[in-house]
Formats: C-alpha cells, sequence, structure tokens
C-alpha cells in the first residue's frame, strides 16, 4: 500500500490561508496548464491573461523529466507571479512519482494543489492543504459530492478527456454525450458552495468552436476553464467573465431594488436577484484586476 507522507503544513507559507486563495478562486476565469518542463512557457505565461496558472507535473511532463520538471515547479512557485494564484498539479496517487511530488511541497509556497483522478475523500483526508480535485472517472463522479465537500477541497475540475476514455463516451462536436457527467461536477462543487472548472479543450485552432465550448459551460454553470493555450485565454475571460452590458443591467436592478418582490423591466425580481447582481458587479472587479 502506498503511503502518503505526512506534511507538515504549518510550515508551508501558503500566502494568504486558505480563506483567501478560497475567495481568490471563486473569481477564477481562465486557468492555464503550463507544463513545468517548459521554462520558455513559465516565463511567457508571467505576462499573460490567465487568472490562475496550473503548473503541470503529470500529463504534460515526459517521464525523463520529472524530476527536473519538480524542482522547476518549487523555483517557479518561490519567485512568485503577481495577480495570479498558482497550482501545481502533482502526478495521481497511483504514479511512482507522487510521493516525490507530495514531498517535495512541504517546502513549497503553491496556493494550490490540483490533485488528478480523485475518487473519495480518502485520498485527500490528511492533506492539510487547499485541493482542487479532478474528477476523471466513474467512481470519482459517484463521489462527486462527498469529495465537493471535503473542508480541504477547495473547488473541482472536470476531466474530461479521462471521463470519456473511462466511460466509453464519444463526445459529439458540442460534447453531447458528456452533459450528465458535467452536470454531475457542477451540482456537486455548487451544493458545497466551492467553484467549478470546466475541462479543457483539445481543438486548438478552432477558436470558434472553444467560445461555443466555453458558452456551453457558463450555461453548465462552471465558473471557469481550464486551458491549455495561451490563445484560448482571452476567449475564456470573456465568456465567464460578465460583459458591459450584463455589468450595466447589475448596476441598475441593483440601484431599482426596494426590497422584496417586485418588477423590474418587465420581470419579477427579489432578494435572490439582488444577490447576483451584487456578485456581478463584484466578478467585473476583480476582472478589472480588483484582486
Amino acid at each position: 500500500m502506498t503511503t502518503v507522507p505526512v506534511l507538515d503544513w504549518g510550515c508551508i507559507a501558503i500566502r494568504s490561508g486558505f480563506m483567501d486563495i478560497a475567495n481568490r478562486l471563486r473569481f477564477v476565469r481562465s486557468a492555464l496548464y503550463v507544463p513545468a518542463s517548459n521554462a520558455r512557457a513559465l516565463e511567457k505565461a508571467r505576462a499573460l491573461d490567465a487568472d490562475m496558472i496550473i503548473i503541470d507535473l503529470e500529463d504534460s511532463v515526459a517521464e525523463q523529466s520529472k524530476s527536473a520538471a519538480r524542482e522547476a515547479a518549487i523555483a517557479y512557485v518561490a519567485a512568485g507571479v503577481a495577480g495570479k494564484l498558482l497550482a501545481i498539479r502533482v502526478n495521481a496517487a497511483d504514479s511512482p512519482h507522487y510521493l516525490e511530488d507530495m514531498a517535495a511541497l512541504e517546502q513549497c509556497r503553491t496556493d494550490l494543489i490540483v490533485l488528478p483522478k480523485v475518487e473519495d475523500v480518502a485520498g485527500i483526508n490528511g492533506l492539510m492543504l487547499p485541493i482542487l480535485a479532478m474528477i476523471e472517472t466513474p467512481k470519482g463522479l459517484y463521489a462527486a459530492s462527498e469529495i465537493a465537500a471535503h473542508s480541504g477541497v477547495a473547488g473541482l475540475i472536470a476531466g474530461t478527456n479521462d471521463i470519456a476514455a473511462e466511460t466509453g463516451i464519444r463526445p459529439g462536436p458540442h460534447r453531447q454525450g458528456l452533459e450528465l457527467s458535467l452536470q454531475m461536477i457542477v451540482l456537486a462543487a455548487s451544493f458545497a458552495g466551492k467553484p467549478r472548472f470546466d475541462g479543457v479543450c483539445n481543438r486548438l485552432d478552432d477558436m470558434d468552436g472553444f467560445d461555443v465550448e466555453c458558452r456551453q459551460g457558463v450555461t453548465f454553470g462552471f465558473t471557469g476553464k481550464t486551458l491549455i493555450n495561451p490563445n484560448q485565454i482571452g476567449i475564456a475571460n470573456a465568456a465567464f467573465g460578465p460583459d458591459s452590458a450584463e455589468i450595466a443591467e447589475a448596476e441598475q436592478l441593483i440601484a431599482a431594488s426596494q426590497g422584496g418582490a417586485q418588477r423590474f423591466k418587465g420581470r419579477m425580481i427579489e432578494s435572490m436577484h439582488v444577490e447576483e447582481a451584487k456578485l456581478t458587479i463584484e466578478r467585473s472587479r476583480h476582472a478589472m484586476g480588483g484582486r
């Protein structure tokens, strides 16, 4: 049986504490995966408009580069990146690299850890750190509510490629077949009051299709999207952040509100709609850099 090292997380300088990170995570529209083995891409990511950088030790790193990538990730986080959340995606618990990844993080200042293929809370218990849990398997989907409710979990990420591979689903051009899996993740995270991030889009040159997929993710209830190409950042930020018309509408609704149910521009509104409008304003402030 794999023994997970007992980590002294009291020694880890998580920049603003779990609650602050969890609050900032609510406003993340774009989360860009960057291979830890690609120094040029890591340096470029500092100036990109992605709200969060996920430094990847898993799928994008070749086996022979795992050790060097781990060292590069730790060094990158130590240097810091202003205005962005930083996360490190470790190798899965069944990987021979997992224990080394976790041991290396004992002295790491990363904001969050992305944990692949989470299937139950047993893989989370004992890890006193903010986790973004990837839901990538049928077992993980069925346990998603319990995983999302765990106090160490800050949010969920849909691992759409693995879900399709594990279930035999062959997604259509608009992800037909994946809808139930995606909405199970959204429901689990939203019930726990936590952010949920849509899976990556593999079609790197189809920006129109990517925009449609982002808008679909918003419709499903995702709060942001994971990305694998810097060219996708602007589209994701636009889709998952309020536009000028939404901001203006929210400001007008708040100004018109008198408490209780009332008529506003031909529709009925109540306190719930006022709270939604306030969140829209708050999201717009974060999108403009008011972190």
